[in-house]
């Protein structure tokens, strides 16, 4: 009798554990997509999509969704896709609420940061995405555009119809991609939100004081290195947002996997040794080029997204009500 009730305890705790489980994580695993890798059109990484009940509502009302991109930072180095993989689908888990209270679909990609090549930052969008001869790892900036546009075409099968023009947002590694990605594509940014970007935002000058800002310092030979000019003059247009906490001084100029030591060191010479240094700098290189971007230092806070999601998240939602006032 006892091993019965015992066995009966253990299996009403285990129900109680999955539902537990069930409700946690179900409405995300029944709303999201993965798809994988496809060369053939143009990305070596898979990706996943996450559509929320909101954004559900307006393309069954006939209105066209936004997408929000949140590029990848798993923190480590792996040549193993499936652990950027699983960080990716906990990523996608971790922002789908912010996704649900902006009604947009999440995408996510799932791109890896190698051991091998450790050197090549895919997830930051590094000097080395843009010159390595390794086609899985090149221009990922390139391989996201083709994500974006196979999930558009796909979900625009299901009558789910989208904008051409998406928001991204990203923290650390994955706000400087976020960063470096608008100033290399800006016509397809309908907002950036970009949390403390790894201690220097890129600045939209080639020289600043006779100085050379070569990619990811500035854009100074961007030209020469994907074989197009930057476009300022949409740039300055994007409605960005900066966002860091006062006591965060982490700083990817310290690294080799990121920052070439010349372009370091300049930064370093010009604007600053740390990134609370460098802050009020690159604030005025923005302004500067009459840029539509708002920088904001909150008190106190460290390298801590969580506390300073709420700012990128009011931001988005200022944006979209302004471009879809009726929603």
């Amino acid at each position: 009798m006892m091993k019965k009730k015992i066995l009966l305890i253990l299996t009403g705790l285990l129900l109680l554990g999955s539902t537990a489980i069930t409700l946690f994580v179900g409405p995300y695993f029944l709303n999201v997509s993965y798809y994988p890798a496809n060369a053939g059109k143009g990305y070596y990484a898979g990706f996943y999509v996450y559509i929320s009940p909101g954004a559900k509502k307006l393309a069954a009302s006939g209105k066209a969704v936004t997408f929000l991109v949140q590029p990848n930072n798993s923190g480590i180095t792996s040549d193993d896709p499936a652990v950027h993989k699983k960080d990716a689908w906990w990523t996608g888990f971790e922002r789908h609420k912010i996704a649900n209270e902006l009604d947009v679909i999440l995408l996510v990609p799932a791109f890896i940061r190698p051991g091998t090549d450790w050197h090549i930052y895919t997830h930051a969008l590094d000097r080395d995405v843009l010159t390595t001869g390794r086609k899985d790892l090149a221009r990922t900036d390139l391989q996201l555009i083709a994500m974006i546009d196979e999930a558009r075409a796909f979900l625009k099968q299901d009558s789910i119809h989208s904008n051409p023009k998406f928001l991204i947002q990203g923290f650390s590694a994955s706000g400087m991609f976020a960063n470096r990605f608008t100033m290399l594509h800006p016509d397809r940014i309908l907002a950036a939100a970009i949390g403390s970007p790894g201690g220097w935002p890129i600045a939209p000058q080639k020289k600043y004081n006779n100085n050379l800002l070569p990619y990811p310092a500035g854009v100074g030979d961007l030209e020469t290195l994907i074989g197009m000019p930057f476009d300022s003059i949409t740039y300055v247009q994007v409605p960005q947002l900066f966002v860091m906490g006062s006591a965060d001084n982490n700083d990817s100029l310290d690294f080799t996997d990121g920052w070439e030591k010349e372009s370091a060191d300049l930064v370093d010479t010009l604007f600053g040794n740390d990134p609370q240094s460098r802050w009020p700098n690159s604030e005025a290189l923005y302004k500067s080029v009459n840029s539509n971007t708002r920088f904001i230092l909150v008190n106190g806070i460290g390298h801590d997204r969580k506390k300073l999601q709420s700012y990128t998240t009011d931001f988005f939602l200022r944006i979209l009500n302004q471009n879809n006032p009726s929603n």
